[in-house]
């Protein structure tokens, strides 16, 4: 790798630590004996297959403004929900390159239960296309 505080140099690594991202190197000059850290992660995109067969590129931006959605009105701190969104996208990469928009939704539905029951029912409702109170009420008898 080229050293970034000079286009001649060149670096080593020095160190290398595996996390759950990918690896974190830390890197050394040679020549100007400068240091400083890389990290390196696979870029492997997700594709969707959505109900109508189309597909597409996944979008975490998506996922978790569909989940925040969901708190509309219900206090969840900035951290607990992008914990909450990461642990699903974790769960659905899990499912290999490509998924069906249905797993997606099944997952999210999942951790919402866990956590909050109202956010749950926000979610199933757009997720199950609810057309009437009755599908809120069997939806909610079945959390019980």
């Amino acid at each position: 790798m080229v050293c970034p505080f000079g286009e001649e140099c060149v670096t080593s690594v020095i160190d290398s630590r595996k996390n759950s991202e990918g690896i974190r190197r830390r890197r050394e000059c040679s020549t100007c004996g400068l240091r400083f850290t890389t990290y390196e992660k696979a870029d492997i995109t997700l594709m969707v297959e959505k109900r109508s067969g189309d597909i597409e590129e996944f979008s975490y931006e998506k996922l978790y403004q569909g989940i925040d959605n969901a708190f509309g009105g219900i206090d969840i701190s900035d951290k607990k929900l992008k914990t909450l969104v990461d642990n699903v996208y974790k769960d659905i990469k899990s499912h290999g390159k490509k998924i069906k928009s249905k797993i997606i939704g099944e997952t999210v539905l999942i951790h919402l239960k866990n956590i909050n029951e109202v956010a749950y029912l926000r979610f199933a409702s757009v997720y199950k296309e609810f057309s009437d109170v009755t599908d809120f009420e069997k939806e909610a008898a079945e959390l019980n």
